[in-house]
């Protein structure tokens, strides 16, 4: 019953508060991507403007498939009328939620770089894992802090008057 009270004082979002969302988060996530390919991509062997185009592209490509994605996953989460007294749990499991679908998305679009690039996937599987290694880390942390940050926010929120 006490859920129930609660899912009634939840406060309606407005769409623009999920759009801002996604393209504060993309900023910070195709950066983190591009840095973190160009890294490995040069630690794997390819010269500093193979790694950079390829970088570019994962990143690139990633603005696109992940604003969706991520837009996606917001409206999911705000529909799940999931309120507790804990905030920071529900920011924990839906960072972690996020990390899942956004690590299966880096990995594919690995292999499609190295393989447009490239002309063939082989070090794509190197790359992939190694990316996800890292970003299961970076994008964890910055995530939960661009969610804390948000949760902290008023944009976008029309308060209940009952």
């Amino acid at each position: 019953m006490i859920e129930n009270q609660n899912i009634k004082l939840k406060p309606r979002l407005e769409r623009k508060r999920h759009v801002a969302k996604t393209i504060t988060w993309r900023i910070i996530g195709s950066i983190d991507t591009w840095l973190i390919s160009w890294i490995l991509i040069q630690f794997f062997g390819e010269n500093s403007q193979e790694a950079g185009e390829a970088a570019t592209y994962i990143a690139g490509l990633e603005v696109i498939t992940k604003t969706i994605l991520y837009y996606l996953h917001e409206r999911v989460w705000y529909n799940l009328n999931w309120i507790t007294d804990n905030q920071k749990l529900r920011h924990i499991i839906k960072t972690i939620s996020w990390r899942l679908v956004g690590a299966i998305d880096t990995i594919l679009l690995v292999f499609i770089v190295y393989y447009c690039l490239f002309n063939t996937t082989e070090g794509a599987s190197e790359i992939a894992l190694s990316i996800f290694s890292i970003e299961l880390i970076t994008k964890m942390i910055l995530y939960y802090f661009h969610e804390r940050a948000w949760f902290a926010s008023n944009f976008g929120v029309v308060k209940s008057t009952n």
